[in-house]
């Protein structure tokens, strides 16, 4: 695969994608609707976010509802799945927008990613990292960089040995890091995510187990 031959050239980076399978990107259909799951299930844990997202299908009969009919949900019904005020209200805001901008799947498609930033953080509840999570898990971006990403900081900090004291500093290195990695950031920050769940994490949790002991 190309990213792997191109990112391997790092060796640093070679080394965590050798303890990995291959990723791979898809593009998916009715992007307004994993914007709004992005939102219901920020800050929340996978498992809490899953229930979220079953209760909110729910209510449209377990399908895929469009954006005129969440838009047509009342602020009451979506708080009554337990969505906080703020993201009750924004999930009306994603929907309310796709439709009065006649923002469509196939016109994001024909955005550089610039453009797609540009356009759905002008949405209220919507930042850059989300729609930075759109252009690589729905729009199937190649060369996306997260560098507010809490997971991707602790990650290139602990593998490239980037110190996190200066904020300002630390993205400026990351970003210096990050940039022999183009074309393909994306794939690197999914392996990153990926090294650091399994190994920084999976190490952190045999400490305590071993401190138990």
């Amino acid at each position: 695969m190309k990213h792997i031959l191109h990112l391997s050239k790092d060796k640093k980076l070679k080394k965590i994608i050798e303890l990995q399978q291959p990723h791979s990107l898809k593009k998916r259909d009715n992007i307004y609707l994993y914007l709004c799951y992005s939102i219901m299930s920020q800050q929340l844990s996978t498992k809490v976010a899953d229930v979220f997202h079953r209760r909110f299908i729910e209510l449209y009969d377990g399908g895929e509802p469009t954006e005129k009919q969440i838009a047509s949900t009342s602020f009451e019904t979506l708080r009554g799945i337990g969505l906080s005020n703020a993201k009750a209200n924004y999930v009306l805001n994603v929907c309310n927008f796709f439709i009065e901008e006649n923002i469509t799947d196939a016109s994001l498609h024909k955005m550089s990613n610039e453009e797609v930033i540009k356009c759905l953080t002008r949405i209220k509840g919507v930042g850059q990292w989300t729609v930075e999570m759109v252009l690589m898990f729905a729009m199937g971006r190649e060369d996306v960089f997260a560098v507010d990403d809490l997971g991707i900081q602790q990650a290139i900090s602990k593998l490239y040995k980037v110190d996190t004291t200066d904020k300002k500093a630390m993205k400026e290195k990351m970003l210096a890091v990050a940039k022999k990695w183009s074309p393909y950031r994306t794939y690197a920050c999914r392996y990153l995510w990926g090294w650091k769940d399994n190994v920084i994490e999976g190490k952190s949790k045999k400490s305590k187990v071993k401190t138990k002991k």
